[in-house]
This record gives C-alpha cells, structure tokens and sequence, in this order.
C-alpha cells in the first residue's frame, strides 16, 4: 500500500504541469478553469466529486515521482463532516 501526504488543490494546480492539469480536469468535463473554482474557494465540489479529485490526483501524484501529492475530498467540499467514517477505496 503507498502512503501519500496530503496537498491543496491551489498548490496542486500550480505545481501541476499543462498534462497533469487536464488528467485531473477529467473529472469535471475537462474544465481546468473549474479547479480553479474549486482551489479558490469560489466554487465546492459535491462530495461524489470531490471523491473522484481525490482518486485521479492520487494517481497523477503517483505518476509525477513525488513532485505532486494528493488532494484530500475533504477540501473541496462545503460541509466536511459528510466524510467522517467513509473510508476511501484504495
């Protein structure tokens, strides 16, 4: 099992490069400009969303040789307490 430390969205996007940035827009239509919502705060995921940021950037992390780190669903969401006791799928 690979452990990950945990990374803002923000910080991920601005350490991302071009590729990396689009793998994770996937999730959302492929809509860069709507991570960009998400990492400021103007916009929060819904928690099915926020689940899949948290799959796809647990993969491109493990893709990027340490550079990048996953981005807990925690942090996109309005109301965090919604995860409390979900475990996430490995």
């Amino acid at each position: 099992m690979l452990k990950f430390s945990i990374m803002d969205l923000r910080y991920f996007l601005q350490t991302a490069t071009k590729r990396e940035r689009a793998q994770l827009a996937t999730v959302c239509n492929g809509s860069v400009a709507y991570l960009y919502q998400l990492a400021g705060q103007h916009r929060h995921a819904s928690p099915h969303m926020a689940t899949r940021i948290e799959q796809v950037s647990r993969q491109v992390a493990a893709r990027s040789g340490g550079r990048l780190e996953l981005v807990p669903r925690e942090s996109l969401v309005r109301h965090p307490e919604i995860f409390a006791g979900v475990l996430t799928e490995e």
